[in-house]
C-alpha cells in the first residue's frame, strides 16, 4: 500500500525497524530496489527490508559508479523509495561524500529523507564498484575517523562500515580494519569482493557476534551463493544490489529494438505489466478514493 493511503504506515524511527528485523532469527534479506516502483514490487514479493545501491542510482541516471552523485540527489531515492514501500532502506553511502564533517551532513540528510541504515566504505575518490581492479584505499584510521563521526551525527541509523581491503591486503587486512572501524562505533561490518566461500566463512570467524553483511552481485568476484547459504557462513544480512535494475535495462533494451525493428510495441505486449497490473501495484483506486471529487477510473477493454 502506498504511504498516502496505507492504513498500516510504520511507527517507529527507520535505524530501530532495521534493528529489530536484525535481531529476529535467520538472515535479512535486502534486494536492490532502485526506484519506487521496484520498492512496491520487493515489498509485494515478502521482504520486509530494502537495499539502494549507488552503481543503481547512478545507472538509473546514466552516470557511472565514481562517487559522482550528491547527497542531494541520493536524498531523492531515498524519499521515493521508502514513501513508496514503508520499509527500511539501507542506503549506500559511498566514501561519506568527504571527511569528517561531510559524513556528518550525509548521516542527518539520509536521516531525514527516511533512510534506516548506511554503510560507508574505505576507499578514497575517485571510488569504483568494489567489485574492480585498482581501487583505492583510505587509511584504516582516516575511514575509522569517518565512522566515528557518522556515530556521532546519527539519531537513529545503523552505521556499516564497508571494507574494500582483501583484494589488496588480504583477509588479515580486512579483518584488522573492520576491527578498527567496529572500535570506532560501526554496528555492522560489509566485506568487500570476497571471492571464495572459505573467505567469507573465515571473515566471519574471525568477526565474531558482528554482524556482517553480504554482497550477492552478479558479474563480479564472488560466485553465487543463495540467502541460506551466506547464513550457514556466519552472516546477518545479504543485497543484491543491482539485480532489478540488471533486468528492467534488460527488458528496456529489448522493447526499443522491437519499436525499432516492428514500428511499434505491438510484438511486445506480453512482455509488459498491464494497465490492471499497474494500477493495482501503486494503489491507483485508493487514491482515487481520498478525493470524490475524482470519478473512479474505468480501465479500457480495448488495447489494455
Amino acid at each position: 500500500m502506498t504511504y498516502l493511503v496505507a492504513d498500516d504506515l510504520p511507527v517507529g524511527a527507520p535505524g530501530e525497524r532495521f534493528r529489530a528485523l536484525l535481531a529476529r532469527p535467520g538472515i535479512l534479506r535486502l534486494p536492490g530496489t532502485h526506484n519506487g516502483m521496484a520498492a512496491l514490487q520487493a515489498r509485494a514479493a515478502g521482504f520486509d527490508a530494502l537495499y539502494l545501491s549507488g552503481a543503481a542510482m547512478t545507472a538509473s541516471m546514466g552516470l557511472p559508479d565514481l562517487g559522482i552523485i550528491t547527497v542531494d540527489e541520493v536524498c531523492f531515492f531515498i524519499r521515493q523509495v521508502t514513501r513508496a514501500a514503508g520499509l527500511p532502506v539501507l542506503v549506500d553511502g559511498d566514501t561519506g561524500y568527504g571527511e569528517a564533517l561531510n559524513v556528518m551532513h550525509m548521516v542527518r540528510s539520509f536521516e531525514d529523507a527516511g533512510a534506516a541504515a548506511v554503510h560507508i566504505e574505505d576507499q578514497l575518490l575517485p571510488k569504483k564498484c568494489g567489485h574492480l581492479n585498482d581501487k583505492k584505499l583510505a587509511d584504516a584510521h582516516d575511514m575509522a575517523a569517518k565512522v566515528a563521526a557518522a556515530r556521532r551525527a546519527r539519531r537513529h541509523l545503523v552505521i556499516v562500515a564497508r571494507t574494500d581491503a582483501a583484494a589488496s591486503e588480504g583477509i588479515d587486512g580486512a579483518v584488522a580494519r573492520a576491527k578498527l572501524y567496529m572500535e570506532a562505533g560501526a554496528d555492522a561490518i560489509f566485506p568487500e569482493a570476497l571471492n571464495t566461500r572459505e573467505m567469507f566463512t573465515e571473515f566471519a570467524r574471525r568477526m565474531p557476534g558482528v554482524p556482517l553483511l553480504a554482497n550477492m552481485t552478479e558479474f563480479g568476484r564472488t560466485p553465487f551463493f543463495t540467502a541460506e547459504e551466506f547464513q550457514a557462513m556466519g552472516y546477518r544480512m545479504v543485497i543484491w544490489p543491482v539485480s532489478s535494475l540488471r533486468v528492467a535495462n534488460k527488458a528496456q533494451e529489448a522493447l526499443f529494438a522491437a519499436i525499432a525493428r516492428d514500428g511499434g510495441a505491438h510484438n511486445m505486449v506480453e512482455h509488459m505489466q498491464t494497465r490492471a497490473e499497474l494500477y493495482a501495484t501503486i494503489g491507483y483506486s485508493e487514491y482515487e478514493a481520498l478525493d470524490a471529487s475524482i470519478v473512479k477510473t474505468v480501465l479500457p477493454t480495448v488495447n489494455a
